[in-house]
């Protein structure tokens, strides 16, 4: 078996995922960086960042962010029983949401003009004109979003997780040459780049992979008994829209509120504010989740609840202080990644204020991508969504008004009580429906000593700042960045690794390799 369709154990498949998250947006900041460079945070690029509202409602009204999590433990009881009798209800599966996102794809591509008011309410109508144009090319891109996860789940279910953490990198990459091709014809190249990265590293790859790594077994099904509890599973997930889909789209269309730039502003800030979730957090929820459900399908409940612990707790322990570091050093980071070209001073302050306010919730976004798979894997879908939908009907108030009094700011609020409610929410139903809060087991402990340890981190790093600054004055501002973020960085990590040391030692030699972590400990002991 080859390198891409190797199966691998959990801590590579997250190292896998981690990698692959870091370098998506890592190369989403380059390519935000190329928007800005050339746009800045102007109409043109507020309407493209919009453009993918609709897209992505459709993407969420299918529930295609969950067909893996809600195709997984179906495909995994069936195979583990039946492989041919689990190939035929993929098939049906696979043959429905083909003809569904088809579909709905161009009934949205018929009524994109009536719909682009609500989507943008505060743009003028030749921006609305050309947001219509942006948003038709994008929407057929759903079609291989969608189609492309059913055979991640598959690569999924086979503990295959090379190609799942190549697409979005391939995804990006066409984003980026489209985009650089056809910049004189302005941001039309990114949307052209988006369906054809979407074909190619969202779809294409994974059938080719599917093949290659075991088999595809398709045929022509139309109904399949397990169709039944699919759909009753998917469904809550369709029907109710929760914060963790909606945030996005929320943050555009009341960023739209807010002025000019101000969806470009918002944009770039949570972008950056979603490189820890994405490298930490969603990386650890994908990589655990194919073992969470093996785990429960099995009926060992004690290793499931122990698993799920343990990827909470290391979650946040690598999560907190990354957050810390980052709300430390957020007006060096916007100024160095964007502050050129048509993106000046003003928009670095505007969205380094946004950014600090969206890296409040950063914990809350880690925690629900453990917690949320929790609950999808032992097969309940209701739970997450009905939570979910209360936080955003919650929240909804807090948007609009922080919109028009708070400006950025506001939104970025709005976006950070939305994520804290829905997992209070969470936490609260799991105690009293699966009557079990040894999951919980010393997390609270593990939040206090990160942040306490993160806290003392940025303190110093602070303080070491201040007395070095008083003495700077022939440096430019990029020296200034640079230099503020090479001095508050390493003191940041030099004091935190000394009080994890001190203090956390445990945990610090848990989310080291295993080699690593064994060797470590052992050289804490002597």
């Amino acid at each position: 078996m080859s390198f891409w369709t190797k199966e691998q154990k959990i801590h590579i498949a997250a190292l896998l995922l981690g990698s692959s998250v870091l370098l998506s947006r890592f190369m989403g900041l380059i390519r935000d960086k190329i928007i800005s460079f050339w746009f800045g945070a102007s109409v043109e690029s507020d309407i493209y960042f919009t453009a993918f509202v609709i897209p992505d409602f459709i993407n969420y009204l299918l529930a295609g962010a969950y067909f893996s999590i809600t195709l997984i433990p179906l495909l995994s009881e069936l195979f583990a029983r039946d492989e041919k009798d689990g190939w035929q209800f993929f098939s049906c599966a696979f043959l429905w949401i083909s003809v569904v996102i088809c579909v709905l794809t161009l009934i949205g591509e018929l009524v994109v003009p009536w719909c682009v008011k609500f989507v943008a309410p505060g743009f003028d109508k030749s921006s609305l004109d050309r947001l219509i144009v942006f948003i038709r090319i994008i929407l057929p891109a759903q079609v291989f979003f969608l189609t492309g996860a059913c055979f991640n789940a598959i690569l999924y279910l086979r503990k295959q997780f090379v190609v799942p953490s190549v697409a979005p990198l391939v995804y990006n990459g066409f984003i980026i040459g489209f985009g650089v091709l056809l910049r004189k014809y302005g941001m039309i190249g990114f949307c052209w780049g988006v369906l054809v990265g979407a074909l190619v590293g969202n779809f294409l790859l994974p059938l080719l992979s599917a093949f290659r790594g075991g088999g595809v077994n398709l045929r022509l099904r139309l109904w399949h008994p397990k169709m039944k509890r699919f759909i009753f599973m998917a469904l809550p997930l369709m029907l109710g829209q929760s914060i963790v889909v909606l945030d996005e789209q929320f943050v555009r269309i009341f960023g739209s509120l807010v002025g000019k730039g101000a969806v470009s502003h918002l944009n770039y800030a949570r972008r950056l504010m979603f490189v820890p979730v994405g490298v930490v957090a969603q990386a650890a929820g994908v990589a655990s989740y194919p073992f969470l459900a093996e785990l429960f399908a099995k009926g060992k409940l004690k290793e499931f609840y122990s698993l799920l612990n343990k990827a909470l707790k290391n979650t946040l322990f690598v999560i907190v202080p990354v957050t810390c570091v980052m709300a430390l050093l957020a007006k060096p980071i916007v100024g160095i990644i964007f502050q050129q070209g048509r993106f000046i001073m003003a928009d670095t302050l505007s969205t380094s204020t946004a950014l600090r306010v969206f890296l409040i919730g950063v914990p809350f976004w880690g925690y629900q991508q453990i917690f949320g798979r929790g609950y999808y894997a032992v097969g309940n879908t209701v739970i997450p969504v009905v939570v979910g939908t209360v936080a955003t009907v919650a929240c909804i108030p807090i948007y609009f008004f922080g919109a028009k009094f708070i400006k950025e700011a506001g939104v970025a609020l709005g976006s950070v009580c939305g994520v804290a409610f829905y997992c209070v929410g969470l936490s609260l139903c799991w105690v009293k429906w699966m009557r079990d809060s040894t999951v919980f087991g010393s997390i609270f402990r593990c939040l206090i000593r990160c942040f306490a340890v993160s806290g003392f981190g940025v303190l110093g790093s602070k303080l070491v700042w201040y007395l070095v600054s008083t003495n700077l004055k022939d440096l430019n501002t990029w020296e200034l960045y640079i230099l503020e973020c090479g001095v508050k960085g390493s003191i940041f990590v030099f004091l935190w690794f000394l009080g994890a040391t001190l203090f956390m030692k445990e945990m610090l030699c848990d989310v080291l390799p295993d080699r690593v972590g064994r060797r470590f400990s052992s050289s804490l002991k002597r």
